[in-house]
């Protein structure tokens, strides 16, 4: 007889197998992931240990060049181009009409005042010259006779007023031919250099016809413009430097005569002359010409090479080359960048105002490979140029 307190055995749920069939593939799947997640991590890991040992590597030295900044005095200038003009300068013409006898002067040559350059046939204004100072002369004659009668009561005033009358008019024609006479002669206004001429003689010249140039050369002026923001620093009498090109390395000296009195309502520039001194004659009228002012007094700023300075637009910078010690104890330079302002300009000079002192060891070129705490080496065989005055290179 069957045991009523026996249960009898439950069957299996219907989805406990299916259920076990599920998990075993996603716990598969949980393992390959972990097992990636593992490489990937493995490789990462060698990645950051290679860099971080590369880190620890000294990165090689940059070679620049530097200087020591220094104090230099600069004189304040107001430069300006312009252009040479003769202090005295024409063009030597005739007033009157005739054929060139003779020509007294040769091109290029130094006259004096009064230096007779060309003589024109004047033979037959000279023989109309004697036969009024003729007529002249019997005038005078007559008058005398005229007065002597008078005195005696032989004419009347009236006819030794007409006598006088008729001597002055004679006597003004004769002066008139004089004048006539002297024109034929062209002298030179004043002392220059005579230019080139294309006169000859047997040539015949029309009144206002050019004989040549004559000018003055020593001194000599120069006209050139400056700004009127620029026009408060200059006054009559500063000194002037003017170069030239085609005159290397010859300055010339003088100062300012004459400030125009209005401005170019175009460029709002006004014009200045100065008067330079040329005693051996190599400036010449029309040339083109530099003009340097002095304006105050010599400053004194800290003197860098333009090269050196770096123009952002979050500010201007320099990098100075600091020295420190490595892990070793060596002794290494290193760059630091730092924020400057800057001041005037001049040739390949600029100076700056703050952000450095003097002594700095102020990198000059090759910044643009630094960033802060490169190392570098300085090597000043190509050093840029830091000319305060500085010339083109093919002169």
């Amino acid at each position: 007889m069957a045991d009523v307190n026996t249960a009898p055995a439950l069957p299996h749920e219907p989805g406990a197998p299916r259920k076990r069939r599920l998990w075993r593939p996603m716990l598969l799947m949980i393992l390959v992931v972990l097992v990636i997640v593992a490489i990937i991590a493995g490789v990462k890991y060698v990645q950051i240990s290679a860099l971080i040992a590369q880190s620890k590597v000294p990165l090689p030295a940059a070679v620049v060049t530097a200087l020591h900044v220094p104090f230099e005095e600069w004189q304040p200038n107001v430069s300006a181009v312009g252009s040479m003009k003769a202090v005295r300068g024409v063009d030597v013409t005739t007033e009157v009409g005739g054929i060139v006898r003779t020509l007294g002067f040769k091109p290029g040559q130094e006259v004096a005042a009064q230096a007779l350059l060309v003589q024109l046939n004047a033979d037959s204004d000279i023989a109309q010259l004697h036969s009024l100072e003729a007529t002249a002369d019997l005038a005078v004659i007559v008058l005398k006779r005229d007065k002597a009668q008078l005195a005696v009561n032989a004419i009347s005033q009236a006819q030794v007023d007409t006598d006088t009358a008729d001597l002055k008019a004679k006597l003004a024609a004769a002066e008139q031919q004089r004048a006539l006479v002297e024109k034929k002669s062209i002298r030179a206004p004043f002392a220059g250099r005579i230019g080139i001429t294309a006169v000859n003689p047997g040539q015949y010249l029309n009144p206002g016809d050019k004989i040549a140039t004559l000018q003055t050369f020593d001194p000599i002026y120069i006209d050139f413009s400056v700004p009127q923001t620029q026009l408060e620093a200059i006054a009559i009498g500063q000194a002037v430097s003017v170069t030239a090109d085609g005159l290397t390395n010859q300055t010339f000296t003088g100062r300012v005569s004459t400030i125009d009195t209005q401005f170019d309502a175009t460029t709002r520039n006004v014009t200045l002359e100065a008067t330079v001194d040329n005693p051996k004659q190599r400036l010449v009228p029309g040339m083109f010409a530099r003009a340097v002012v002095n304006a105050g007094n010599p400053q004194r700023y800290l003197t860098v090479p333009q090269t050196s300075v770096t123009y952002n637009p979050y500010g201007t910078t320099v990098f100075i080359a600091t020295s420190s010690k490595n892990d070793k104890g060596e002794e290494v330079l290193t760059a630091q960048q730092t924020f400057i302002t800057t001041g005037p300009t001049r040739g390949d000079q600029v100076a700056i105002l703050s952000g450095v002192k003097e002594g700095d060891l102020l990198i000059t070129s090759g910044q643009m490979k630094l960033k802060n705490g490169s190392p570098v080496k300085i090597d000043n065989n190509a050093a840029p140029l830091n000319d305060p005055a500085p010339t083109p290179q093919e002169h």
